[in-house]
This record gives structure tokens, C-alpha cells and sequence, in this order.
């Protein structure tokens, strides 16, 4: 039975592969969908990749994912992760497995990417791992 993945990025998630490589690794945002397609080349799924800088898109988004057979919701919401009500609350609203990933780990930079207020409405949180944080996200729920 297929199963069923929304992947969603927010804010310079676009940027990827410009936006410090050192940090962020030199793929851009489509390179990391394809890689992660190969990876995913033998399982049963079907992934919607969606990515806005804007905030009321993504909840919007979110909104829209409702009325969808979803698997699971997987949420980059980069630096909206810190400070986003209005997303957090779209969130708690999904009745899916909502896995919120970050590329990097988090508690190894600034302090202020420490608080995550967003987490609080995953199920699961996974960061760290860069480029495969979503395959990997993807792959929890496979096994």
C-alpha cells in the first residue's frame, strides 16, 4: 500500500547550495528532492515537496493537507521553527504523524535555535544529519 508524504520547507530553504555551505552543504533544495527520490526509488511512496518563504502560505499549506490521505507531515520550518504560533497551531490541527526536521543540529549553533516552538506540535523531531534528514524522516515511518 502506498504510502503517502508532504514535505514541507520554509523560509531560505530556496537557497540552499548559495546560503553558507559550510553550514548547510553545497546542494540546492531540488538537488536534495532528487537525491532523496533515488533513495526512495524502491519503497511504495508518493512525496509532495512544497517550500514558501512566506508564513501564511505554509499554514495555509498545512491547512489544505487536512483533507489529505497523508502518511505523515514533514516540516522544515527553518527559522520559523523559533517563533511561529500561527504554524505551531496549524499544526496541532493535523491528525498525521508530523515530523519536524532541521538540517543541522540545532543545539550546536546560536542559542536562540535552541527554542523550537514549533516542535511542540511533532510527534518526532530529527536534526542533524543534513541532506538525508528527510529521507531518514521518511524512512522512520517505513519500518
Amino acid at each position: 500500500m502506498k504510502k503517502r508524504f508532504l514535505i514541507i520547507n520554509g523560509p531560505n530553504l530556496n537557497l540552499l547550495g548559495k546560503r553558507e555551505p559550510e553550514v548547510y552543504g553545497d546542494l540546492t533544495l531540488s538537488q536534495i528532492q532528487e537525491e532523496t527520490s533515488l533513495k526512495l526509488a524502491n519503497f511504495d511512496v508518493e512525496v509532495d515537496w512544497f517550500q514558501s518563504n512566506i508564513e501564511g502560505e505554509i499554514i495555509s499549506r498545512i491547512g489544505e493537507s487536512l483533507g489529505e490521505e497523508l502518511d505523515a507531515v514533514i516540516i522544515n520550518p527553518a527559522a520559523y521553527s523559533h517563533y511561529s504560533i500561527g504554524i505551531l497551531d496549524a499544526l496541532k490541527m493535523v491528525s498525521c504523524k508530523v515530523i519536524e526536521v532541521h538540517l543541522t543540529n540545532t543545539h550546536k549553533r546560536e542559542d536562540y535555535r535552541r527554542t523550537k516552538l514549533t516542535a511542540q506540535g511533532a510527534d518526532i523531531i530529527m536534526e542533524g544529519p543534513g541532506k538525508d534528514v528527510y529521507f531518514l524522516a521518511i524512512y522512520s515511518q517505513l519500518i
